[in-house]
């Protein structure tokens, strides 16, 4: 089996197909598809487990990873990290404006505390992404669902950060192999 793999895996090279078809249409079905397996296997895992394995921003992850892989943003440190700041933002601010363990705010209504969260989650997320080099815009997203409550709990904030690993572990082995120049960890340096 992993031979019919390998063998598929070298006939379907990405850049081979682009450089003799149109880019947009290679990369478009790449994305296609990859979009479809890649959070497929995210929401069979939530099913599965009943865990929030698919949050909202899990989605621009997966579309950085399949049509924009060698940008600084779709690498795994990047990834990671951003996603890390962007729950730990949230979480910290919940606890600051005294929400932990408030209703959601989309079950609710948007309280001034619940404002201050989600500014100050986002402030924080955007600043600590640039001061630690680790740009990744989905984490943007994190943060918000976070600070508004959505995903409150720590084991729920776990399960988060196991989806955005598995994730990237599906962005390296799928790029990889279809011959893109994918980092294994940090971006490449330009």
């Amino acid at each position: 089996m992993a031979s019919v793999v390998a063998g598929l895996a070298k006939r379907l090279r990405i850049p081979y197909l682009v450089s003799r078809h149109s880019s947009t249409a290679v990369m478009g079905i790449f994305a296609l598809v990859n979009g479809v397996v890649s959070i497929g296997i995210m929401a069979a895992a939530a099913w599965a487990t009943a865990s929030p394995f698919v949050f909202p921003s899990l989605g621009p992850t997966a579309f950085l990873f399949f049509y924009t892989p060698t940008m600084a943003s779709a690498a795994p440190r990047n990834t990671v990290f951003g996603h890390l700041i962007g729950a730990t933002a949230g979480y910290v601010s919940l606890v600051i404006f005294g929400l932990a363990e408030a209703e959601p705010a989309l079950s609710s209504s948007m309280t001034l505390p619940r404002v201050g969260a989600a500014a100050l989650s986002l402030g924080l997320t955007s600043g600590l992404m640039v001061w630690f080099r680790v740009p990744h815009p989905p984490a943007g997203a994190t943060t918000l669902i976070v600070s508004l409550g959505i995903l409150r709990t720590i084991p729920q904030l776990g399960v988060l950060m196991l989806a955005v690993v598995l994730l990237t572990v599906q962005g390296l082995v799928i790029n990889r192999a279809a011959g893109i120049d994918y980092p294994t960890w940090a971006p490449k340096q330009t």
